[in-house]
């Protein structure tokens, strides 16, 4: 574990979390939400929230030193949130900028037992921020460079997301290692009919590790495959649609446009990963030596989840790029660090807010070396072969001989 002051910076959209106790156990949130209907809740949680302290903070709390960069205004909401993280450790907020004049973004996060979560959320000082926000002298000082939810910051995907590609540019001209998460849009809103195949197409080249989850690159890159995957799939979501074909294409398209590394997030499912088969853009990405690029060029694995009790899942794609970035900035092989993500998402799903259940990186090694129970994908698997009990999956695609 390196000792440096700044292992990661970590930027882009931040929020305070309004989480309800819902004591009604339901996947169904249409029926539960009736207009008109009274639902009896429990204390509110107020939580960070966004990809800025979901994921950051549990970097820090996983034993990384970390930087936030997000912003928020002069208010109730801004104030809230900075206590927050100062109450964690204070030199997370070092990166922070607070501006008068600006509402801080909210979101009201509706998450019942066992089931995925909605949120109400408003934007606020997110939507104005920009490379002009950022402490470059901060992000020199770093290693890796994490942005996530650009999609849901309004000046990242104007002009093409020229913004978000102006910094992508500066960080990777630094020499930093680079990655982006995303966020999906309301279809109706401006974000949600925002055309991002160019946005994707033009900063990909300056993405080394890619993180979206099915659904949100689905709805970016073929909003006709949502809709058909959405109208057939119903209430059971589109990740049933699923499967190594579609996400095999689906990578492809994303290593082509540039980035190195593309792991798709399937949510209860796992983990789904592809790798460049271009050994320089490896090298380019600034994580590994002459003996690691091998191990990490043209891999196609799927991780299923372990088997937890779950008590919420806000926040569980940010904690689990947590681990996996955490276990890239260990050196550890593509194998360990699938891993590392899933093990941290474990921890994290066991509460009901994002951060307060993860440890740090020792005990989540600990709890993977015990070999815990997975839960079998029940989305198709056809095309990718068993290995390592079950515990791994390997797709056509991966060409490693050693796996």
């Amino acid at each position: 574990m390196s000792n440096q002051r700044n292992d990661v910076i970590v930027a882009g959209h931040i929020c305070l979390d309004v989480i309800p106790e819902l004591k009604t156990k339901t996947n169904n949130l249409s029926a539960l939400l009736q207009p008109g209907k009274l639902i009896d809740v429990g204390q509110a949680m107020v939580a960070t929230g966004g990809a800025v302290p979901n994921t950051g903070i549990a970097l820090h709390k996983l034993g990384f030193s970390t930087t936030l960069m997000g912003k928020v205004g002069n208010d109730v909401f801004g104030q809230a949130l900075l206590r927050l993280i100062k109450d964690i450790d204070v030199t997370l907020t070092q990166g922070m900028i607070t501006t008068p004049g600006e509402n801080s973004s909210y979101s009201i996060v509706i998450s019942p037992p066992g089931g995925d979560r909605i949120f109400l959320h408003c934007p606020g000082a997110n939507d104005t921020f920009s490379a002009d926000d950022m402490d470059m002298d901060k992000v020199s000082e770093a290693k890796l460079f994490h942005f996530g939810y650009p999609s849901l910051m309004f000046n990242m995907f104007q002009n093409e997301g020229e913004e978000l590609v102006n910094i992508f540019r500066k960080v990777k001209g630094k020499g930093l290692t680079t990655s982006l998460d995303m966020a999906q849009p309301d279809p109706e809103s401006e974000a949600g009919k925002t055309d991002w195949l160019p946005i994707l197409n033009k900063v990909m080249p300056y993405v080394d590790i890619f993180l979206p989850s099915f659904e949100e690159i689905v709805f970016m890159l073929d909003r006709e495959l949502y809709d058909n995957l959405t109208r057939r799939t119903e209430s059971s979501g589109i990740l049933c649609g699923a499967s190594q074909q579609s996400l095999s294409r689906i990578a492809d398209q994303l290593l082509q446009a540039g980035a190195a590394i593309v792991v798709i997030k399937l949510g209860e499912h796992g983990l789904y990963m592809r790798t460049t088969d271009d050994e320089q853009r490896l090298e380019k990405s600034g994580l590994f030596n002459c003996s690691s690029t091998k191990a990490w060029m043209q891999r196609e694995l799927l991780i299923p989840c372990f088997e937890v009790e779950v008590q919420g899942t806000t926040g569980a794609g940010d904690s689990t790029i947590a681990g996996f970035l955490g276990g890239l900035l260990q050196g550890l092989t593509p194998e360990q660090v699938l891993e590392g993500a899933v093990g941290v998402g474990s921890f994290n799903v066991q509460k009901p807010d994002a951060i307060s259940g993860i440890p740090h990186w020792e005990e989540v090694q600990r709890f993977i070396k015990s070999k815990p129970s997975v839960l079998a994908p029940t989305i198709s698997l056809e095309g990718l072969s068993e290995i390592s009990g079950g515990r791994l999956y390997r797709g056509p695609q991966d060409l490693c001989s050693s796996s």
